[in-house]
């Protein structure tokens, strides 16, 4: 795919990017380094508290986070935990504050409900089974996995073909949860509304965006501070993540919504 030559002229040292479409995967640049994710982690954190929630280790509705608030308020950025502390800024299900600390305490409290150290849960949740062994939670579960290139694209293909847990599950998970809720998205600023659904972005309408103008508004995924995006776009049947080691700023800004454009272009064309 020639759209992904792009990220050989990003003020980057090194980057990775590439495509998922059906059966076929396409890459470009070093698709075995390992890269810090940041947020791109909370995809991966949140898909295994879906595999908790399917087990029965714990309930989407269970309470947990700050009073009156459950795992789905965390996994929605809806439980009114501060960005990053467990200060209480709102009742849970107000606002939209996008919160890190969240989703540390929602892996604290799947380690208490399931009785296993929530890195090793990720692990086996998901890590062994789609075969990302290149891939850990070496920190906080807000932003501190690392991973490959192709690691995340064997996540991307699940997300576009489930099989660690059900469909339904999936579609729930991508549809806006507590609909309507203002809010800040961080590196764009103010939202309304800022729709998430459970541990994934939903693109909507939103402008200005990481994504691209010409992604439809049923795409989901997240992207890092560190140059980190990963994106669904269900109604294109195709996923696209992209790996740096150059801070988010005006390049990302740039860059990523012609690089998303250009990739859905050329699917298209093909």
């Amino acid at each position: 795919m020639r759209a992904l030559e792009q990220i050989d002229d990003w003020p980057v040292r090194h980057a990775a990017a590439g495509v998922v479409s059906g059966a076929a995967t396409t890459s470009r640049g070093d698709t075995d380094r390992v890269f810090a994710l940041a947020s791109v982690t909370k995809p991966l954190v949140a898909y295994a508290v879906l595999v908790a929630i399917e087990e029965g280790a714990i309930e989407l509705d269970q309470p947990a986070g700050p009073p009156g608030a459950t795992v789905r308020h965390l996994l929605a950025h809806a439980s009114g935990l501060a960005f990053d502390t467990t200060e209480v800024l709102a009742e849970p299900g107000a606002r939209r504050i996008y919160s890190s600390s969240g989703f540390e305490v929602l892996a604290d409290f799947v380690a208490e409900q399931s009785g296993i150290a929530f890195d090793e849960y990720l692990r086996e949740s998901v890590f062994v089974p789609l075969g990302m062994a290149s891939s850990a939670l070496a920190g906080p579960a807000g932003h501190a996995c690392r991973s490959t290139l192709d690691d995340l694209l064997r996540f991307a293909a699940e997300l576009l073909d489930p099989r660690l847990i059900s469909p339904q599950t999936l579609a729930e998970a991508t549809t806006v949860q507590f609909p309507g809720l203002n809010g800040v998205l961080p590196g764009f600023g103010s939202q309304r509304p800022n729709d998430w659904g459970l541990g994934f972005e939903i693109r909507d309408g939103k402008s200005p965006h990481w994504t691209g103008t010409t992604n439809s508004p049923r795409t989901f995924g997240h992207f890092g501070q560190t140059g980190t995006f990963l994106w669904v776009d269900p109604r294109q049947g195709l996923a696209c993540c992209a790996l740096a080691d150059e801070n988010f700023g005006d390049w990302a800004r740039a860059a990523w919504p012609l690089l998303s454009d250009a990739v859905i272009a050329e699917k298209s064309g093909a």
